[in-house]
Formats: structure tokens, sequence, C-alpha cells
């Protein structure tokens, strides 16, 4: 069985809503929410990789396991890596990393099983997840990344050959194809340890720096990303799924107890 450990990287600079991470949701602050969602749901140890020192504070007060990183580090990526760097220098205690964003607090952290266990049948470098996009227009919005697989008819899993934020794959006849659907880029990661070790090891790529797209750094250095479609990545489906803006936690706010 695979050694398996969840990292949430987290930190206080956001300029939409300052000190988010220590916001107040009914009683707990946003990073305890969403450390007990996965200590619920996903085996293994969890670390929560912090880039202040008040989020270590508060981890120690809902006993959690916090590591403190450099907060000029560019994503959280970096972040997760730093700190596992810090836990297992040797990189001999854990196979599997799971990279769970702090700010995901109605992210249900039970989609990464299915990841982990992607990671063990087919000995990809990362798992991810996407979804049908329901909406035409939500197809040309740059902003909703789109993962090019080529899934047949029932698929539900296939390897990631590009990452873009454009409308894509063009349809060039229509009337010949049967799977005309589009796959919405759900940014949850699960990466092998030796291949998150890889990737942040690596330059910047060049279509990653067109794209603002990390994940391409993977794909331009011959690493393989699988993605599996699920129906739905959320706990509440009235809630959001994270919380960027104050109109986002108050919604949280109304809706997680």
């Amino acid at each position: 069985m695979s050694k398996v450990i969840t990292m949430i990287p987290v930190r206080m600079a956001s300029t939409r809503l300052p000190n988010k991470p220590l916001l107040d949701i009914n009683g707990k602050t946003l990073i305890q929410h969403v450390y007990e969602h996965v200590k619920a749901a996903v085996p293994g140890d969890i670390v929560i990789a912090a880039g202040d020192q008040s989020i270590i504070d508060e981890a120690q007060k809902f006993g959690a396991r916090a590591i403190l990183t450099d907060p000029k580090l560019p994503s959280g990526t970096d972040r997760i890596s730093a700190a596992l760097n810090q836990i297992d220098p040797e990189g001999t205690k854990y196979d599997i990393v799971v990279n769970f964003q702090g700010d995901g607090i109605n992210v249900d952290p039970k989609v990464n099983l299915d990841l982990i266990e992607m990671i063990e049948r087919t000995d990809c470098d990362i798992a991810t997840c996407g979804m049908v996009f329901k909406d035409g227009k939500d197809v040309a919005d740059p902003s909703m990344v789109k993962i090019c697989m080529g899934l047949r008819d029932g698929e539900t899993e296939g390897r990631c050959l590009y990452f873009t934020r454009a409308a894509a794959p063009f349809i060039r006849n229509p009337e010949k194809c049967n799977n005309q659907d589009y796959y919405h880029h759900i940014g949850i990661y699960v990466f092998k340890a030796s291949s998150l070790k890889k990737m942040v090891s690596l330059p910047v790529g060049v279509l990653e720096e067109r794209e603002a797209l990390e994940q391409l750094r993977a794909l331009e250095n011959g690493m393989t990303i699988r993605a599996k479609l699920i129906e739905n990545m959320k706990l509440i489906d009235e809630a959001p799924a994270d919380i960027n803006t104050p109109e986002e936690y108050a919604e949280a706010c109304k809706w997680i107890r």
C-alpha cells in the first residue's frame, strides 16, 4: 500500500480577502475547516505548508502539524515541495503527495481517493480531475482552463495531452464527431513524490509562461498527467467551492457549519 501524505499549502497574502486563512466561519477558522475535512476523508499524514507564523500558531490550537515555508514561494506546488523537503529530506517516507488547497473549504477531499488509486494503477506522474462543461459560453472563458484528452463515449479517465485557456480542442467536422464534450480542469493535484520533486526542479516552461499554467511544465518535460472526470466536487451544493472574495466568504458563512 502506498504511503500517502496530504499537504495543505496556505499563506496570508490575499489582496481580495485579507487574513483569509484565519477568517472565522461559524466558530472555526477557514484553515481548521479545511484540515478537518481532509482528516475525515483521506488516509495518511496531513501537514499544513504555511507561509506565515500566524498560520502555524493557529494550526497548533487545533492540533494540526504545520511547517513554515518561505512566503515568497511562487506557487502552492513549490510550497508543498519545500515543506516536504523539511519533513522528508531523503525522500523515502512517502510515495504519493496530495496537494489540497488551503481555501478549498467546500471541496470534497474524497475526490483525491480516486486520484491516489489512479496513480497506483497507472504509475502516472500526476493525477488530476475535470468536469464536462455544461454551458457552452464557459468554454470561451480564459479563466476556465480546458483539458485536452481523447475520451471515447463512456470513458471517464484519460491521459492529458494539453491544458489551455483557449477553447480546445477545435471540432473540425461536428457531423462526424461522436464526442463533442469540452472538459473543465479542476485544479486538484496528486503527485508521485518523486514526480513532485522533479517538477519543482525544472525551469519554467515556454508554454507554461505563455498560458500561465504550471502543469504545462510537466507536459513539456515528458511527464504524464492523467485526469478523471467527476460529477461534483462540492460537499454542499449551495456553497462556493473555495473562498476568494468577500461575497464568497458571506456565502460560506451562510451554508457551512
